[in-house]
């Protein structure tokens, strides 16, 4: 295994944790103690996580794993919440998209789908996100619009009163939401709470709203909300979701597409 897919794998059973042993985990990836305990020095270095004896556990209290270490969990269930939320999406809409590991695989589905490979524009893609918006750019069917705003590294997302000018002088057919919880009572919510704001406009700007989301999002809370159940027309995620969080979110007033 590679440092790279290590750092990744050891960031993300962190994240799912919040505490490891050098031991168990060496013995869970099948490498060396000494490995593990040099490979949780350099990411302590690089503040990705706070270095305890014997082991490692989140650098505080709301962990957001950045994008670039996100592997591809989930990824099967991700592609295909992404083909069915593109489904939903009409030739020459506008559409908005959040940043997020589920949004950027929706502007993939987007990119493949065969009635968009022309138009004048084919669709108008409006995006906070810099890497969504570098994978469609070379799209010239699409029209892309990017807010403009301060990245955030974790996300590669534009956030604060730049994004929010632009964002205030537009309206977008349907929002697409990238969340990391969305439960039926406390609404959808992200860890950074300038994200949650941009989001919220976005969605105040929409006509319709869409969250895409895997099923280990859902019934969580997380730091910053976004916006509340109610103001989300549909939900798409996959077939791993409760009947019981179904009903929940069907009371709530969302539609909810399985797949």
């Amino acid at each position: 295994m590679s440092r790279d897919a290590r750092w990744k794998a050891l960031l993300e059973l962190l994240v799912e944790r919040g505490r490891l042993d050098v031991e168990e985990v060496a013995t869970e990836l099948e490498v060396s103690a000494a490995t593990i305990r040099r490979d949780f020095d350099q990411l302590a270095e690089q503040q990705m996580l706070v270095r305890t004896r014997g082991g490692a556990v989140v650098h505080g209290v709301s962990y957001e794993l950045p994008l670039r270490y996100k592997t591809a969990r989930r990824v099967t269930e991700k592609q295909r919440i992404a083909k069915a939320v593109a489904a939903l999406v009409t030739p020459g809409e506008a559409v908005g998209l959040t940043g997020g590991t589920t949004t950027t695989e929706v502007a993939r589905a987007l990119a493949v789908r065969p009635d968009l490979a022309s138009g004048s524009p084919a669709l108008t893609v409006v995006t906070n996100a810099l890497n969504i918006a570098n994978e469609l750019a070379v799209r010239p069917q699409f029209k892309i619009v990017v807010t403009g705003g301060v990245a955030r590294p974790q996300s590669y997302e534009l956030v604060g009163p730049l994004a929010d000018g632009v964002l205030g002088q537009i309206t977008v057919d349907v929002a697409v939401l990238g969340v990391v919880a969305f439960d039926a009572t406390h609404g959808a919510a992200a860890h950074d709470e300038a994200e949650a704001a941009i989001n919220r406009l976005l969605c105040e700007r929409a006509e319709r709203v869409i969250v895409a989301a895997d099923s280990s999002k859902l019934g969580r809370r997380a730091f910053a909300r976004i916006c509340a159940a109610g103001s989300v027309d549909t939900l798409v995620t996959d077939a791993a979701v409760s009947e019981e969080t179904v009903r929940e979110f069907e009371e709530a007033g969302v539609g909810v597409v399985v797949v």
